[in-house]
């Protein structure tokens, strides 16, 4: 008997692949979903799938083609009218000459009809069928589905243009899905890709096409790795309300289609971020901030492949397999910056780059690839983002300057940062330092005197308007300006500002003018004229002659920006300190004087001349400023109520936006996630009140606004208030101070107790006093007064001064606006009021008596290296990042820990970056070489209450264990515990959480590591208060019965 052949093993089914941008792709995967299966004898399911006859394919072709007719006929002719045995049909037309005339006839359908005669190059196709015919002939019915009438026949709704802007949702699930992490070209077949690539180079359009819409939706996107579906990309959720005036400055209207700048949500694969963005017809950039000076994305426009629109106020713009998503905060903007980027299609591309190649930048640490472009070098991320043309930022050589480090390293030197780089190789170094000094040589066209006022780097750039190149002066303002801005300074009258040029004015530029600005220049003229500038107002080198105009004389005519001087409100006394200072070498406080309203030329002839005593003191560089401004005549100063921070008036409209905290920023959206509309940087904060219960809000007062923001509970609003506080104060502030703040403003300080004057600070009002923080604190110390311990405290509006006194001391502060200094007074009035009517403390935590963390107690001692370093880590290093996980120098961390050994007092302590890690690798060592905090006999009794379940038995083990432990140990832990709640309060500056500092710190602390002990060592430093700080009720007990006994 004959083994019956065996059945063919089955086929095995494709991976089914999802690529929205292939038409063909998308034509078969409808057309395979919409074929009904074919059944068998048995109920197994064939792979053939059940086609419409050949008689209706032919008629509707001869009906929509008659040049196709004869074609159509021949075929039809062709088709079997019933089974016959004897003859086959005839064979049908080549699928080369069918494809050849659709071609002709159809020029629509050539690129389709080129795909079908050369399978090769055609996209895979599930299911495929059992013959190649009917292979071939899916090919024909997806190409030609697009034919009027035909498709109903073929049973597949036809798939809409590439170059439709409405996308469907795969489109939309293409947009969203893949960047870097996940690249669309990988795994897909060679000829797909470029496929793809050449479709998405000519894809980009401005409006609906007339296309064939699809008669149902067309499939669903791709799952994620864990089956569930793609993450929808929406902006984070506000957790404040907050409420602003109208008004301000308005946005100027773009002088071109091709220019563009907006605040825009970005999304590069699934990480987001808001940032402002900026086209200027060649060159697109996005910055985290709008005074920013580098950039986070930078590239040309003609790198980009495709623009596609999305729903929502979205739209994508793609660099051949990677592309960022973007959203605005409302569809006009969105589709102004699609009217923008389609106008900008067709500019050049930049000519090669010169010279290009990896690099390392040492501070931070990272690997980029640089290019030499012209007089600019743009830094990549890496060598594929230079292929794709998609860089970080440029650096202008025209601002730069460039000097060797070492053998394989050099510093690349502008205004707004130092790169340290390095190289591979003292070659590489060699060609790059070589090729850089020549490009900025050849940038500058500059005279001898520009060249020497360019060794500031402050002066390569207008201080005004930040142009490159500048080739003016002011020379009494010493200020250093382009063309534009300087024919702005001339309508300010030669009284105000003496316009000179660099280069043909050559009588002017005696040798101590050079050195002034050398010296100080725009750097010190900024200090003076504009401290801190609205980013909404500050101009660019693209600003309008109008937007420039406003600015110059907002900025020197009304002095809006201005820091005045501590003494402006009286000439006389201004005039008596000008004649003290120019005797010495302080032109800083000279220039604040002159610029405040001071007058060089005595009102009195019998008072001595301010030149002549510089000039006796031998003061040439004084002498030479006071010259400059000899007839200077500075406008009186405005009221500074009229930069915005005057009281809200009923008859002002007021905006309800949602706020959000980001680091540094507070973002502003018009719906609870919606795309941002408004970035404010918390550095423009100039005050911040927090208003009393049961009101659940507190106010912001800015350079321009005034803000109003409101959460739903106590907790939320505190919490937003604590961050904010973190960012704006100086480093040092202790938690007790941020956490009890009602008020912090801006001030300066015109009279402390003798100390000196014109010193920038921040005013902070909390639970048990009033701090004064100095913004620079490496030259003066803080100032704390308790408000039990005030004795006089007065106000005067007129002026803007707050004095405050105790027995032995006197404090006068100066606020920017008028309303922020009657809020201030008032809050410290109400201050007052509760505390005279509040209860006592249940126990004294010695804050004012020099103690760098609160005490329950004075048993015990702390060693006094260790609290050398918490000092000095406090007043310096809260912000540092990575405080306590970075490692300092190996031999000097050795010489510090042997010379706080040795004398702690007088260690040398440093109060930079380096010199703050440095003393906290000293601080662990020191801990680690003294005897353990925690005796070895009592280590594992400690590791196991770490291991209690409950909360509070493991507290209560916790603090039971601590009253076992000798004094002075105590003592320690509360002081390094202490410290390090400071330190983690400041964590989303300084990157180190509870859990981070318990991480690097156990080793130190015990000797030892475990889970247990990092456990427990974050809770010590999470719950330090209630551990070291609270009075606990058993060893109450324990102290009155041994009283008894």
């Amino acid at each position: 008997m004959a083994t019956p052949p065996r059945p063919p093993p089955p086929v095995p089914k494709p991976r089914g692949r999802f690529f929205s941008n292939a038409a063909t792709d998308r034509s078969n995967e409808m057309l395979s979903e919409n074929l009904p299966p074919v059944v068998g004898d048995k109920g197994q399911s064939l792979s053939t799938p059940n086609f419409p006859t050949l008689t209706s394919v032919t008629d509707i072709i001869a009906a929509n083609i008659p040049s196709l007719a004869g074609i159509a006929a021949a075929i039809g002719g062709s088709a079997p009218q019933a089974p016959q045995a004897t003859s086959p049909p005839p064979a049908p037309p080549s699928m080369d000459s069918l494809a050849n005339s659709i071609a002709a006839s159809i020029p629509a359908l050539a690129d389709t009809a080129g795909t079908v005669s050369s399978p090769d190059a055609a996209v895979v196709v599930p299911a495929p069928s059992s013959t190649p015919a009917s292979n071939s002939f899916d090919r024909v019915l997806s190409s030609l589905s697009n034919i009027p009438g035909f498709s109903g026949e073929v049973n597949a709704p036809s798939a809409p243009p590439l170059s439709d802007v409405q996308p469907s949702p795969s489109d939309r699930a293409d947009s969203e899905s893949s960047n870097e992490e996940e690249d669309t070209g990988v795994g897909q077949p060679i000829g797909l890709q470029e496929q793809k690539e050449a479709i998405a180079e000519d894809s980009i359009s401005s409006g609906p096409s007339n296309g064939l819409v699809p008669t149902r939706p067309a499939p669903a996107p791709p799952a994620g790795k864990s089956g569930q579906p793609m993450k929808q990309k929406v902006p984070r959720a506000a957790t404040i309300k907050v409420s602003r005036k109208k008004g301000g400055k308005k946005a100027s209207t773009p002088r071109s289609a091709m220019v563009r700048a907006s605040w825009l949500d970005m999304w590069k694969g699934f990480r987001h971020s808001v940032l402002w963005a900026t086209l200027d017809g060649q060159l697109m950039c996005l910055w985290k901030k709008r005074t920013d000076q580098i950039s986070e994305v930078l590239f040309h426009v003609s790198s980009i492949t495709k623009v596609k629109k999305q729903d929502n106020g979205r739209f994508s713009v793609y660099f051949k397999k990677k592309h960022y998503d973007f959203m605005a905060h409302s569809e006009e903007v969105s589709e102004a910056w699609l009217t923008s980027l389609l106008a900008c299609r067709g500019v050049a591309s930049p000519q090669s780059s010169e010279l290009h190649g990896p690099i390392t930048i040492k501070d931070p640490r990272s690997r980029v690839y640089a290019a030499l472009f012209g007089h600019d070098v743009w830094v990549y991320p890496n060598k594929d983002s230079f292929q794709l043309g998609v860089a970080s930022y440029r650096i202008i050589l025209n601002i730069a300057t460039v000097k060797s480090t070492g053998k394989h390293s050099m510093n690349l030197i502008t205004p707004h940062r130092i790169l340290s780089l390095s190289f591979d190789s003292s070659k590489e170094m060699s060609i790059w330092l070589e090729r850089l000094s020549s490009t900025i040589t050849s940038a500058l066209s500059c005279s001898k005197v520009s060249l020497r006022l360019r060794e500031n780097a402050h002066n390569t750039m207008c201080g005004d308007c930040g142009a490159t190149n500048p080739e003016w002066a002011s020379v009494n303002l010493l200020l250093v300006i382009c063309h534009e801005c300087a024919g702005q300074h001339r309508t300010l009258s030669c009284n105000l500002s003496k316009v000179r040029s660099l280069t043909m004015d050559s009588k002017v530029w005696t040798e101590p003018l050079i050195e002034l600005f050398i010296r100080y220049g725009n750097w010190l003229a900024n200090q003076v004229w504009a401290p801190a500038v609205p980013a909404a107002e500050q101009v660019s080198p693209e600003s309008t002659t109008e937007e420039r105009s406003e600015f110059i004389q907002d900025k020197y005519r009304r002095g809006r920006y201005k820091l005045v001087h501590p003494l402006s409100m009286s000439p006389s006394m201004m005039e008596q300190r000008l004649l003290q200072v120019v005797c010495s070498d302080n032109v800083e406080e000279t220039m604040s004087l002159i610029c405040s309203g001071a007058k060089v030329c005595p009102s009195d002839p019998q008072s001595p001349s301010p030149i002549l005593l510089a000039e006796k003191a031998n003061q040439a560089l004084q002498t030479e400023l006071l010259r400059m401004n000899e007839y200077t005549d500075i406008p009186p100063q405005h009221s500074a109520d009229q930069r915005g921070n005057s009281t809200p008036s009923g008859e002002e409209e007021e905006e309800e936006l949602h706020g959000k905290l980001d680091e540094d920023r507070f973002l502003f959206s018009l719906e609870n996630t919606s795309a941002a509309c408004d970035v404010l940087d918390l550095r423009e904060v100039e005050s911040i009140f927090l208003r009393d219960e049961p009101s659940q809000d507190f106010e912001l007062v800015t350079l321009s606004d005034q803000l109003i923001c409101n959460a739903d509970d106590r907790e939320t609003l505190l919490n937003h208030f604590i961050h904010i506080l973190k960012v704006i104060l100086p480093g040092g502030v202790s938690y007790a101070e941020v956490g009890g703040a009602s008020a912090a403003s801006k001030v300066t300080v015109v009279d402390v107790g003798g100390g000196p004057p014109h010193l920038d600070a921040w005013l902070l009002l909390w639970e048990e006093g009033v701090s004064i923080h100095p913004i620079h604190r490496h030259s003066q110390q803080c100032v704390k007064m308790e408000l039990g311990a005030l004795s006089h405290h007065e106000m005067k509006p007129l002026e803007n001064i707050i004095t405050m006194a105790t027995v032995d001391r006197s404090v006068s502060v100066r606020f920017p606006a008028q309303y922020s200094c009657q809020t201030w007074f008032s809050h410290l009035q109400t201050a007052l009021a509760n505390y005279s009517t509040a209860p006592p403390p249940p126990y004294t935590a010695n804050h004012s008596s020099g103690h760098l963390y609160p005490v329950l107690d004075n048993k015990g001692t702390v060693p006094p290296a260790i609290e050398r370093c918490i000092s000095h880590i406090t007043a310096n290093g809260l912000k540092v990042e990575g405080v306590y996980r970075r490692c300092g120098l190996a031999p000097k961390v050795s010489r510090l820990v042997e010379a706080l050994m040795a004398s702690p007092k007088t260690a040398p302590l440093e109060p930079d970056e380096q010199g703050v890690l440095d003393a906290g690798s000293a601080l662990k060592q020191y801990v680690r070489q003294q005897e353990a905090l925690i005796p070895p006999s009592q280590k594992k009794k400690w590791i196991q209450a770490a291991a209690i379940s409950d909360e509070q038995s493991r507290f209560k083990e916790y603090k039971r264990l601590l009253r076992k432990l000798p004094e002075n140990n105590r003592a320690t832990l509360n002081a390094l515990f202490g410290h390090f709640y400071m330190i983690q309060v400041f964590s989303p500056v300084n990157k180190m959480s509870a859990q981070n500092l318990a991480i690097v710190l156990v080793p130190s602390l015990f000797q030892g590591l475990n889970q247990d002990l990092i456990s427990l060592s974050r809770e010590f430093i999470i719950h330090h208060s209630l551990l070291f700080l609270t009075p606990d009720s058993e060893q109450t007990e324990e102290e009155e019965q041994i009283t008894i006994l």
